[in-house]
Order: C-alpha cells, then sequence, then structure tokens
C-alpha cells in the first residue's frame, strides 16, 4: 500500500463482523511495544486471531465507481457471514458499509479496508474448515480400526479363510517369482529381512514359509512315499501265509483265572496271558514235563483216525516205506527264520548293519522285542487253514524244520528261547487233525552245522569245528535226548513217522568220519528213548554213491539228499530243455543207484527241490548279495565265486527282472515249461522213496512256494494229477528266451 501503513489496526473478530470499525489513532503516534504483531494461536474449540491492518497515512486515492464496484463484488463473495438474511439491509445499513461514503474525518474511527477484510474472511472461512479437516485426517484411523473389527468377524464366520484361498489362486500365477525388496538399516537391525532361506519376520508375529521350510515338508513327505508302503509291506506279509494278520481273540482265557499261574511262572513262556495266540492250545497252566519239556498247550486227547487222501492210509494204519512214495511239503522259513522266504525281516536294515540272519536279527532286536516279533510270525506266517489246504493240494507228509533254541538256549545265544516249541506241538496236531504224517527236522544246532544263514548263524561253522565244536556237538546230541524222549510218547507214534538228525551238515568241509561218528551216537540216543521212527542224516553235498555201506549198524535209516540246478555251476546255465532232460535221465538214475544197497546207501529221499530254474530270489544267496545268473556272487572262495553271467550259452544278456516277475506276466510256453520242469522231479524223486518240496510258502518268491506256484497255474491241483512223467518226449521250447 502507498504511504506509511497505520500499525495500530488490530481487529477483533466479533467487533468486526458487527460494525467493521475501529477507534482511529492519530498518524503521529508511534508504535509501543504492545503494537507489535502477535503470533497467531488456534484449537478446535477456539480460534484467536491478530490480524495487523495497515493504513496509508493518508485518505486512499479516489477510484472509479466501475473498480468500486468490482471489488465490492469480490468481498461479498469472500465473506462467509454474508449469510441471506443479511443480504436485505436497510438503505442506511448499506450505506454505512459503502467505502466511498466514509472519510477519515467524518467520524471518529476508520473502517477496514477492503483488503484487510478480505484477508479476515479469507482466515474466518479457513478456521470454519477445521473441523472438516480434523474428520479428514482421523478418516484413516477409524478405516483402519473398522477394518481390525471387520477381520475379527470374518474370522468367527470363517470368510479369512475363503479370502486366503482366493487370494492364493490369484497368486498361482506368480508362484515362485519373488519380488526384490528394498531393505531400511533400521528394518535391518530389527531383524525384520529375508534371511537366506527362511521367512520375513513381521511385527504381527506371522512368517511366510522360505526355502528351507519347503525342503523340510518335502523330506517328510518323501519320507512317508519310502516308509508307509514297507510298513504296508511288511504288515500284510503273513496274509501270504496263512490268512489275514489281524490279531486273534483268544477267547478260550476268559475262563482262565490269572490268579492261578504262580508268581514265578507269570510274564514267563509258560503263562498263557503272555502268549500272543491261544487258539486250539491247552491255557490250563501247569508244570508237567517230559523229557525236560514243557506239556503246557498240548491238549490230552488225541485222534489218529484221520486219512490225507484216498492214496494213502489213515494214520493209525500201517505206511508201508518203500512202496508208498513220499508227497511232502516243507514248512521253511516259519519256525527258523530264512532271509528269502521273509525278506521282510531284513529290509529295514542298512546294509553296514550285517543284519543278515537270526542270530543276527534277534541280537538286533532284544529279546523282548524279538519275542513279540517272532511269536506274531509263529502265529500267522503257518496257520491251522494252511494245514487244511495241504491237504487238498494231495501231500501226505509235511517236513518241519524248527531250531535248536526251541529247546534251550547256552550264553551268549540272543535267540528266542522255547516260544517256537509250543507252536510245533500244536503244528503236529494239526497234521494228525488232517491226517498228515510228519518228518522232524533239526534244521539249526548249536554252533551252526554249516554256516549258512538257515542254521540260525552265518559264517564259521562252530559245530564239530573250531574252539567249542566238541561242546556243540555234545549240547546237540543232549537236545536230541530230551526231544526224542519227548516224542516217543505213544500220542506220536502214528504221527511222526520220519525224525531228522542234522539238517545239511557242511560235509565238504568236515571231517566225514567225525560227522558220521556223531551221527552213529545221536541214533543210539533216540533209539534207547524210544523213539521208532525212521531216522534221517543228510547226505552232506558228498553225492549219494559216497554213501555206499555208511551207518550199517543203525535200522530204519534215510538217506536225505537236496537236489537243486541253481546252486551248481555247472548246472544253472544248462538250457530249458536240458534242465528237464537231466531231471528225468540223472536226477532218477541217482535215485535208482541209491536206494540199491549194492550200489548205494538203501532208503533215500529228496527232502527239498524247487522249480526255481535261476538263483535270482531276493536273498536266496544271502543277504545284501547278488546271483549266479547275472555273475553278482563275489565269494572268498574261488571255487564257488561267480562274477561272470552263468547263465545258458549264446542266450546274451542275463538278467532277474523278468526271473523274478510276477507270475500273471509269465508266457504260456514258460508256464508250460515250468509246470513240465516241476513233474520231471516229481517223477525222479518218486524213483526213490519219494519228496519234499521246498517250500509251502514265501512272502513273494513264487518259484519257491507250491502255495504261489499253484495259484499261478504252474503246480498241479493235486501232487498226483501230472501231465509228464519222463516217458514222452520233451519239447525243445525254441521259442522260449533262455536268458529272460
Amino acid at each position: 500500500m502507498a504511504g506509511t501503513p497505520n500499525r495500530d489496526h488490530r481487529p477483533n473478530h466479533d467487533r468486526a463482523r458487527r460494525s467493521h470499525q475501529r477507534p482511529r489513532r492519530d498518524h503521529g503516534e508511534r508504535r509501543t511495544t504492545r503494537d507489535t504483531p502477535e503470533k497467531r494461536t488456534s484449537t478446535y474449540e477456539e480460534e484467536v486471531v491478530v490480524v495487523v491492518v495497515e493504513e496509508a497515512d493518508e485518505s486512499p486515492a479516489p477510484r472509479s465507481p466501475e473498480r468500486e464496484e468490482r471489488r465490492e463484488k469480490r468481498a461479498s463473495k469472500n465473506t462467509p457471514d454474508r449469510s441471506p438474511k443479511h443480504r436485505h439491509r436497510s438503505p442506511e445499513r448499506r450505506r454505512r458499509y459503502d467505502p466511498a461514503s466514509f472519510t477519515p474525518t467524518d467520524r471518529s474511527s476508520n473502517p477496514l479496508s477492503f483488503d484487510s477484510l478480505a484477508k479476515l474472511d479469507a482466515h474466518n472461512e479457513k478456521v470454519s474448515r477445521r473441523p472438516q479437516e480434523k474428520e479428514r485426517l482421523l478418516a484413516p484411523k477409524e478405516k483402519d480400526r473398522n477394518y481390525d473389527r471387520r477381520r475379527k468377524e470374518k474370522v468367527a464366520s470363517g470368510r479369512v479363510l475363503k479370502d486366503r484361498d482366493k487370494a492364493r489362486h490369484r497368486r498361482k500365477s506368480d508362484y515362485g517369482k519373488e519380488k526384490r525388496r528394498v531393505i531400511s538399516g533400521p528394518l535391518a537391525e530389527e531383524g525384520r529381512v529375508r534371511k537366506r532361506g527362511g521367512y520375513i519376520a513381521e511385527e504381527s508375529g506371522k512368517k511366510r514359509f522360505g526355502r528351507k521350510c519347503w525342503i523340510a515338508v518335502l523330506a517328510i513327505v518323501l519320507l512317508l512315499v519310502i516308509f508307509i508302503p514297507v510298513g504296508v509291506y511288511a504288515s500284510k506279509k503273513h496274509g501270504a501265509g496263512g490268512g489275514s494278520g489281524s490279531d486273534p481273540s483268544n477267547e478260550n482265557l476268559k475262563d482262565v483265572d490269572q490268579g492261578d499261574i504262580p508268581a514265578a511262572a507269570k510274564n514267563t513262556y509258560l503263562d498263557p496271558f503272555t502268549w500272543y495266540d491261544t487258539k486250539d492250545f491247552n491255557v490250563t497252566y501247569t508244570t508237567d514235563t517230559v523229557g525236560g519239556l514243557s506239556v503246557m498247550g498240548l491238549n490230552t486227547a488225541w485222534d489218529d483216525g484221520a486219512q490225507a487222501n484216498e492214496n494213502v492210509p489213515a494214520l493209525d494204519k500201517k505206511w508201508i516205506y518203500g512202496t508208498m512214495p513220499i508227497r511232502g511239503i516243507n514248512l521253511g522259513g516259519w519256525l527258523s527264520i530264512e532271509p528269502f522266504i521273509t525278506p521282510s525281516f531284513f529290509q529295514s536294515y542298512k546294509t553296514n548293519q550285517g543284519i543278515i540272519d537270526e542270530y543276527t536279527l534277534t541280537k538286533e532286536l532284544g529279546p523282548q522285542n524279538a519275542a513279540k516279533m517272532l511269536e506274531k510270525h509263529y502265529a500267522q506266517f503257518v496257520k491251522e487253514d494252511d494245514f487244511q489246504q495241504i491237504q487238498a493240494a494231495g501231500f501226505d507228509h509235511v517236513r518241519i524244520p524248527y531250531s535248536y533254541w526251541a529247546v534251550t538256549t547256552y550264553p551268549g545265544d540272543p535267540y528266542v528261547p522255547k516260544i517256537s516249541w509250543r507252536y510245533l506241538l500244536r503244528a503236529i496236531e494239526y497234521c494228525r487233525q488232517y491226517g498228515l504224517r510228519v518228518n522232524l527236522d533239526l534244521h539249526a544246532l548249536p554252533g551252526s552245522q554249516n554256516g549258512w544263514n538257515h542254521s540260525g548263524r552265518q559264517g564259521a561253522i562252530g559245530w564239530l569245528n573250531g574252539t567249542d565244536g566238541a561242546l556243540n556237538a555234545q549240547r546237540s546230541l543232549d537236545i536230541h535226548n530230551q526231544l526224542a524222549t519227548f516224542f516217543a510218547q505213544p500220542r506220536y507214534k502214528n504221527v511222526i513217522t520220519i525224525y531228522g538228525l542234522a539238517n545239511e551238515p557242511k560235509m565238504i568241509a568236515l571231517p566225514t568220519t567225525a560227522v558220521v561218528d556223531w551221527e552213529t551216537k545221536a541214533a543210539a540216543i533216540v533209539r534207547k528213548a524210544g523213539l521208532q521212527a525212521y531216522l534221517v542224516v543228510g547226505d552232506g553235498f558228498l553225492g549219494l554213491s559216497k554213501w555206499q555201506g555208511q551207518l550199517t549198524g543203525v535200522q530204519n535209516v534215510i538217506l536225505d539228499v537236496h537236489q537243486y540246478t541253481i546252486f551248481n555251476k555247472n548246472q544253472i546255465n544248462f538250457p530249458h530243455q536240458k534242465k528237464i532232460q537231466y531231471a528225468c535221465q540223472g536226477w532218477t538214475e541217482q535215485m535208482k543207484s541209491s536206494i540199491d544197497v549194492a550200489k548205494g546207501f538203501g532208503p533215500t529221499i529228496c527232502g527239498e527241490w524247487s522249480q526255481a530254474d535261476t538263483d535270482c530270489a531276493l536273498y536266496l544267496n544271502n543277504v545284501n548279495t547278488g546271483s549266479r545268473w547275472e555273475g553278482t556272487l563275489p565269494t572268498a572262495d574261488p571255487t564257488t565265486s561267480v562274477t561272470s553271467p552263468d547263465c545258458p550259452p549264446g542266450a546274451g544278456t542275463c538278467s532277474c527282472d523278468k526271473a523274478n516277475a510276477d507270475p500273471g506276466s509269465y508266457s504260456d510256453d514258460y508256464k508250460r515249461w515250468l509246470m513240465m520242469y516241476a513233474e520231471a522231479q516229481m517223477a525222479s524223486f518218486e524213483a526213490g522213496w519219494g519228496w519234499f518240496y521246498w517250500t509251502w510258502v514265501t512272502e513273494g518268491a513264487t518259484q519257491w512256494s507250491w502255495k504261489a506256484g499253484m495259484a499261478a497255474g504252474v503246480l498241479p491241483k493235486k501232487t498226483w494229477q501230472r501231465d509228464f512223467n519222463c516217458t514222452s518226449d520233451i519239447p525243445d521250447f525254441k521259442n522260449l528266451p533262455e536268458n529272460y
């Protein structure tokens, strides 16, 4: 503004609104400290404003009417207090607001200038907008509070999960595309940054999955994928042996008072309340023994009137051995564990753990776990219905392998003692029930008579050999004394007709004379105990011709030979046609010569054979070893080591894949060959006193299981119903691959 400003004009709001006038001060009045401009302060309740309006010392220059009119219009628009009712004023009142009508000399005070009035009105308008500004500033916070409240309601109603699922679908296309973020220093100090492979830590405490978390989840899933099928397989393995693997009901314990069990017998093998299975056992407690062996579990009554089939006499009738051929079956891998029959016992262990036989298995498990696992196996792998099926298949004899720990154990033995004894006795009673005669086979002797896994302990031979060889030989004689005394009871006269002294003593590694002397002593002990059954001695892998003139002083002894082409380096590589030819010609001639005392030993049976034409079955050659067929069987003995494929010449690459295939994939030609090979062996061994097939049931090796082979159509439904008996021509099977 022109001139010197008048610094004393400080309008009061109320007074300005009333008259827009203030007392005028002389132009020459000096400004005091009180006249200095004051700071503007404000609250939401009250606004105090001090406006300094400066006016010229002199009267303003006259303005044109048009300019004054425009100025008046602008002032009226910017003044918020000019409500409609204020617009209708009297001429006198309007005149009071007309700047042209006022002069500094015609009143005691000057009105505010239009510029000052405009500033005042603008300020008043700003003050009037304060509440709206406050509401605008508070709106986001209120919005957040409303969001939190709605979110809690959504969580309660389950809507958050639905929203999260929708968001997940929206993010699906961007999965795995991590966006880069710029992290400030304070955030890094607070730890709210992405760790390598981890997640982002947020103030709310929520965490997002990172790489390590996903890796952990995938690892768990992988372990489940691996171990669940293994666990299911192990739990179902008993189903192949005798029905379902469900636990027995043991209803016959309901009538027994636990108080009748003496304290000394509780939680022992004599306590029926600790037995896994009590079906068909006598659960009345007794301390009675025969030969030092408990009769606990035996029923007092028996009946020998059953007949296996129409071709053989009932049990209480005499069997004429040497005239009536034996057609029997083995219960291998049941009371004496054999890895290839029940591989599930060994598959869960690593190679470096060395779990390869029943010795290492029970040692690893410990007494309680081993007892629990093995008794369940005894109860479920072979059950009553198996004996019924054996009878229905046309068998008349059953060979039952068992181990010395069914009778007793010695210091350092980890084996489960005496539990298998009870199941052996029940099996004999099932055989009696179905008219089946029994061949008792002591499959494992103290110290191991051959060092193979089915003797209990794989490795060195400790029977008649080594530091404790003589001790273990005597222990074996003592065991036979107990067994023979027990089975000499009248109840076993008709059912136990064959009694084995020692399964497969390895006479190619033991002194032949020592073995024969031991067998002579054992036979004398058995006879002295009163057991009149036929005694069985093994050929010891010497060959049948080597037994001519042996054990001539012992009556009713049978020589047992086990015939397999697959364990001989010079026979496993026979073509299909030649294997049948060898069975019909070679084995037949051997049996005929052996039963002729002028050429051989005399009574001879084949106690083990199978239709398998390779050694490919899992663990057949020991746990975690290969096969001769594929040339993956290195051994420390160069005479038995096989490091190149041993299949028929010119057959190409030998493989166990098809040899171990499911029988449903067998071709018609292969099924025909398997049936003919089995029938040829039966015909050959019946040239002697008969045979026992190895074995009745396995977990998965079809060509070693009569039960599985019969179901697959590669073994006869009846042992005597055959289409081939070695008298007809043998096909060349030229359409059948020799290497699978």
